[in-house]
């Protein structure tokens, strides 16, 4: 485990790091998850391993820390982000992002250009949505207002999510979690979409087939984004179908 202070604070970000040449590779987590329970398995893959590779934990989430002060904004997120690729001398990065850490790296490439050389992003959030009680993910999550989250909230989201999320989302800082999910809720400006779009570099966006067309997917491939769409699997692909998400993966940073 390497880590890095990434705030005015001292607060430090926290990474699993595989050690190899070449590009390095960065992978990154979805809301309420932490990188090395979801990405370990495909980075020490055949098809993968070989490369220099982080497993970097967002502020708030996982092995890194907690800042009761930090707003969890997206572009925040980025930023810290940045601070801590710099410090552990990387650039040049082929960032591999699951969810809300693919709307994190879509920012990453579009602040900080030179840390990034390709995207590969798994069913990655693109545009805001609108906050809905009940709903799974950050829309569910934030529609409670923080005091409600905090006295209560947090426990139907618990319920909600089932055990296998909440194993990793039971790591999380309530407070970063609510306010990730709010500020990954309400997206960016421009948005997430229209950044990627404008954004330079091989990129590339894995989907769930069985979720049908891609909103958009026009779109993004007239931008030069590749949008492949994935069998038999969810919305976790690299741990429904690690196999073909190995496959697509190498496959999308060879290109």
């Amino acid at each position: 485990m390497r880590d890095a202070v990434v705030t005015a604070g001292g607060d430090r970000m926290r990474w699993v790091e595989l050690p190899g040449s070449d590009a390095p590779r960065v992978f990154l987590h979805g809301l309420g998850a932490t990188a090395p329970a979801y990405f370990a398995e495909a980075a020490a893959h055949p098809l993968l391993a070989g490369h220099r590779t982080l497993m970097v934990d967002l502020l708030g989430h996982g092995l890194s820390d907690r800042p009761q002060d930090f707003d969890y904004r997206l572009e925040s997120h980025a930023d810290t982000l940045a601070a801590a690729l710099t410090a552990a001398g990387v650039t040049g990065a082929e960032v591999i992002a699951h969810s809300m850490g693919g709307s994190v790296a879509v920012v990453l490439a579009d602040r900080h250009p030179e840390l990034v050389s390709r995207l590969v992003l798994i069913d990655a959030n693109l545009d805001p949505v609108e906050p809905s009680r009940g709903a799974l993910g950050s829309s569910g999550i934030a529609a409670y207002s923080e005091a409600e989250f905090m006295d209560g909230g947090w426990a139907e989201v618990r319920d909600r999510v089932g055990a296998f999320w909440w194993t990793t989302m039971r790591l999380t800082d309530r407070t970063a979690l609510h306010r990730s999910a709010v500020h990954l809720a309400r997206g960016t400006i421009p948005t997430m979409r229209e950044l990627l779009v404008r954004s330079h570099g091989p990129r590339t966006f894995l989907y769930p087939e069985a979720d049908g067309p891609l909103p958009g997917e026009d779109g993004l491939r007239e931008a030069g984004v590749s949008v492949v769409a994935v069998a038999d699997c969810g919305h976790n692909i690299m741990l429904d179908a690690p196999e073909a998400f190995a496959s697509l993966v190498a496959a999308a940073l060879a290109a």
